[in-house]
């Protein structure tokens, strides 16, 4: 199985760290933030990964090279503008292939190994959930006893950013800039993505506060 990363976004919540950074190589925990996804899909077996960039893409793709450092084969999808999340996976698809992908938000840390993830069979998602941060009460998505994911319903759940995707979600849309959210919420309806409720460690890094947290909290388990 193939990953994506998504790390072509502005980081405009981050800034003024992202001024002259792009978020991906904000370090956190002593390196820089993606090779927390590199290393973490690595250990898990997924050696071939595809990044898309745009804002300070050179910064990013000289630090990162092919990813051999990693133990990966990274693979480069370039948008002159950012795509919005929908579009950036269907101008990659060339790169990813027709089986389903594990997909990464670049501006989230989480202990999943990706060897938990089920095969999504004919789903066209499944998407990892986790409780409800602070900054986020409301959650996202209701998940089911049976492992369905809705866009109503309670207990609500937030979704990690972390997610198997089949690329037939995107691959009938128009190249160009589109969101993912609306393509979800259409699957969910046709009872076409599953999830489930990691319980382990997640970080939203939205914000230069929340950056500082995660950092103090990796270095104190790697110095305890």
């Amino acid at each position: 199985m193939k990953a994506m990363i998504l790390a072509a976004g502005l980081g405009t919540r981050m800034r003024p760290l992202t001024d002259h950074c792009p978020k991906p190589l904000l370090p956190v925990g002593g390196k820089p933030l993606i090779v927390h996804h590199l290393e973490r899909l690595a250990a898990g077996g997924i050696n071939e990964v595809v990044i898309n960039v745009s804002y300070r893409a050179e910064q990013i793709i000289a630090a990162l090279g092919d990813g051999s450092d990693f133990g990966v084969r990274i693979a480069w999808s370039r948008e002159a503008t950012p795509l919005e999340t929908g579009g950036g996976i269907r101008q990659a698809l060339p790169l990813l292939g027709e089986a389903p992908f594990l997909l990464v938000n670049g501006d989230v840390w989480c202990d999943l190994d990706p060897a938990d993830l089920p095969s999504p069979g004919d789903d066209l998602a499944h998407l990892v959930l986790v409780d409800n941060p602070v900054h986020h009460p409301r959650g996202d998505f209701h998940l089911d006893d049976h492992g369905r994911v809705h866009a109503r319903g309670e207990p609500r759940l937030t979704f990690a950013g972390i997610s198997l995707v089949a690329p037939a979600l995107v691959a009938d849309r128009p190249p160009g800039a589109f969101a993912l959210a609306p393509l979800l919420r259409d699957a969910m309806g046709e009872g076409r993505v599953g999830g489930q409720h990691h319980r382990g460690r997640w970080v939203d890094v939205g914000t230069p506060e929340r950056l500082a947290e995660l950092d103090r909290r990796l270095r104190y388990r790697h110095t305890s």
